[in-house]
């Protein structure tokens, strides 16, 4: 099998330098020449090159820090900054390779017709499609061999027009024709630039290359070189041999210049096939190490098969060849030609920013043997960004829309690598630039709970997580903790508990932290967690929990949310006998003593649930109990006041009762909420006694929410 494998000359340096040497060469190089004179072409043809010369820095130092497999710029995109970027340009990579396939056919079919005008273009291109996926499908190898005779074939008609004559006496035009009959530079530079941007054919043939890290850079470095010196004699050429109005009005000048005019035609055919036969042989490896990778649909598995002593991908070829012939037999590709472009382009300009990521993050893993500076693979990623612009900038939004789409598709499938990415070490360096500069959350126009959760086992407490992530918001952070017991978890597990926790909370669709601890008991645990747990500034200002049904254990839950109060941590206890399952239309009451302490921290939840998607339509009833009708309507007054100035869509109701018997009202008029917010008196020294009681006269409350608020915070001015 290695010894079916292509060589660096074979498989990188010949169907990348034949992509290059395209069609473009022999039709639009005059036209190029003419509108800009000689000095403007040398001129684009060193800015064009040199953004492809970039890029292959950056595929050199990829390459050569990994063994590269099938897929070529997609392994190497999504090794690096993971499977979905990788996917998402993966896709659109393989689509316009495909559709070139058609575009090259095409064209090879107009120039045929042109010659034999009896011939039928759209059999030509049918046919022309079927013989070269014939030699796709059995033998890369012979594929290859004949892009040899192509490529001598090019050689043959560079000869000729070398050893042409003039077609007219004709000095060299520096500046082409006159200002006001020529195309801008920009136009021309936009029309020449894919000339040059055949570098990842060559690449995308890496599952097929003996020795891929050492053949890519070589090869690909060895076309570029090549492509550039002969783009840089042809304009002296063309220069030297015709005027600029000649070179603008005809196409196919090389043809009257060179010595034998046929050698010229039979390049543009050279060049047509030569290129289709290039992206026929990459679009289909391409394909198939996207089906590997479960990027595609698993119904089409089958694309991920390799045949042959080769290892050739026939479902993924035979695909292609089917689209191609449609798009043949459909007729013009011209108007989606451009947004193809932008693809390859997009792929150039990730290729370089993948390279300058790992070159910055000086990761350990990240050690090529070709090493560039990241400097050079931002200027080629803004070279490439700058281009797409200039070339066409309704294509190049039409390719950006269409790979976000992908992007969004590949992240609601969830698709999982089992490779690492430099992701990880991106958001690392973010997280510990922004760690050192946010300031302990104290300042209460930036507040937010961050929470830490004691659900134990998700499943067994998940209406804790699942109020917690609704709070969140996807805007906070919250922390689910688990305590497992000593004596029957060893240490040495506690990692896999943890992974086992966050694959599950992945798959709820809950994106929050995980920790997972051992400890001689859940209650000392939980103390030294929350002693414990956090960085630098972002350390966790609210504790979430439920209640203990074991009797045994209160005097302890009691001492640990004391212990929590004197941490100067918030604390919510969640009591849910009837799970609320439900997330429309919620009454939640909320009995209030006051702004200060409890009463401002119940309020800023309720106004988190209200303006939380996590839960629609929640209605906030304020109620308040009183002793006289004067005292109620003094409260009406402070209320009114109170909601004017803090912006809030809630209802209050006050309640008169003589007595003064809180909790007979608090029984009789919440009895059909949702959820009911309470405040807990400061944990002192009876203060086990006090839970215990007011447990016992809220009993009949199905869903209720205690809070008591020790974190320093002025939740008045979070809400004023």
């Amino acid at each position: 099998m290695e010894n079916k494998k292509l060589g660096t000359f074979g498989g990188v340096f010949t169907p990348s330098i034949l992509t290059i040497l395209g069609v473009i060469m022999y039709l639009r190089f005059g036209w190029v020449v003419g509108n800009v004179g000689l000095i403007g072409t040398l001129l684009i043809v060193t800015l064009s090159t040199s953004i492809t010369f970039l890029t292959s820095l950056s595929i050199a130092s990829i390459s050569t820090n990994t063994k590269v497999k099938a897929g070529g710029a997609y392994y190497m995109i999504s090794r690096s900054l993971g499977v979905e970027i990788g996917g998402a340009l993966g896709i659109p990579l393989y689509l316009a390779q495909t559709f070139s396939v058609a575009l090259y056919v095409m064209g090879f079919s107009e120039s045929m017709v042109a010659v034999f005008p009896a011939l039928n273009i759209k059999l030509v291109g049918v046919i022309s499609t079927l013989l070269l996926g014939g030699l796709a499908l059995f033998s890369t190898k012979a594929t290859i061999r004949a892009q040899y005779i192509i490529l001598s074939v090019i050689a043959l008609s560079l000869i000729s027009l070398l050893l042409g004559k003039p077609v007219e006496n004709s000095s060299i035009e520096m500046w082409g024709v006159p200002a006001s009959h020529s195309v801008g530079f920009w136009q021309v530079f936009a029309v020449f630039f894919p000339a040059v941007t055949g570098i990842m054919t060559g690449v995308n043939m890496s599952g097929d290359l003996k020795n891929p890290s050492r053949s890519i850079p070589k090869g690909t470095f060895f076309a570029v070189g090549t492509g550039y010196l002969i783009y840089m004699m042809l304009p002296v050429i063309l220069a030297g041999r015709a005027d600029a109005s000649t070179l603008v009005s005809d196409p196919l000048i090389m043809r009257q210049i060179a010595l034998w005019g046929g050698a010229i035609l039979l390049g543009v055919w050279g060049a047509s096939l030569s290129s289709a036969v290039g992206s026929l042989l990459g679009a289909p490896r391409v394909l198939q190490a996207l089906t590997r990778d479960n990027v595609v649909p698993r119904k089409l598995s089958f694309l991920a098969n390799s045949y042959g002593e080769e290892g050739i991908p026939r479902g993924g070829t035979i695909l292609t060849i089917i689209i191609t012939i449609v798009c043949v037999i459909l007729g013009d590709l011209n108007a989606i030609a451009p947004v193809l472009t932008m693809f390859f382009l997009a792929t150039y300009g990730i290729l370089n920013i993948t390279a300058g990521i790992e070159r910055f993050l000086k990761s350990p893993s990240f050690r090529p043997k070709f090493k560039v500076h990241w400097g050079f693979s931002l200027v080629g990623a803004i070279g490439c960004i700058a281009v797409m612009f200039l070339i066409h900038a309704l294509a190049t939004i039409m390719a950006i829309v269409f790979i976000l789409f992908v992007l969004i598709w590949l992240r609601r499938r969830r698709l999982k690598a089992t490779w690492g990415d430099v992701r990880n070490g991106m958001l690392l360096q973010l997280a510990r630039s922004v760690l050192l500069l946010v300031k302990p959350m104290d300042d209460p126009k930036s507040w937010r709970p961050n929470i830490l959760v004691f659900s134990g086992a998700p499943m067994k407490r998940w209406h804790l997580i699942d109020f917690a992530s609704g709070l969140a918001q996807e805007k906070g952070l919250f922390t689910v903790a688990t305590i497992l017991p000593e004596e029957k978890v060893p240490q040495d597990k506690i990692y896999q508990y943890e992974r086992q926790i966050r694959d599950y909370l992945f798959d709820k669709n809950i994106r929050s932290l995980v920790r997972v601890i051992r400890a001689q008991d859940p209650f000392s645990g939980a103390r030294h967690l929350s002693n414990a747990y956090g960085l630098g500034p972002l350390v966790p200002n609210t504790i979430l929990l439920g209640d203990t049904t074991d009797v045994s254990h209160h005097e302890r839950y009691a001492q640990m949310i004391t212990h929590f109060y004197q941490s100067r941590k918030n604390v919510i206890i969640l009591k849910d006998e009837q799970v609320l399952t439900k997330r429309n239309n919620l009454n939640v009451d909320l009995w209030w003593g006051g702004l200060k302490g409890n009463g401002g921290l119940m309020m800023v939840l309720a106004f988190m649930m209200q303006n939380s998607p996590h839960w629609q339509q929640v209605s906030i009833t304020i109620k308040m109990v009183v002793t006289s009708q004067n005292a109620a309507r003094e409260a009406q007054k402070n209320l009114d006041s109170l909601f004017a100035s803090i912006r809030v869509d809630f209802q209050k109701k006050i309640l008169v009762d003589e007595q003064g018997d809180f909790f007979h009202a608090l029984t009789n008029d919440s009895k059909e909420a949702d959820l009911v917010m309470c405040g807990l008196k400061k944990p002192d020294s009876d203060f086990s006694w006090y839970f215990n009681e007011l447990k016992e006269k809220t009993a009949s409350i199905p869903r209720k929410l205690f809070v008591v608020a020790s974190h320093d915070i002025a939740f008045k001015e979070i809400l004023s």
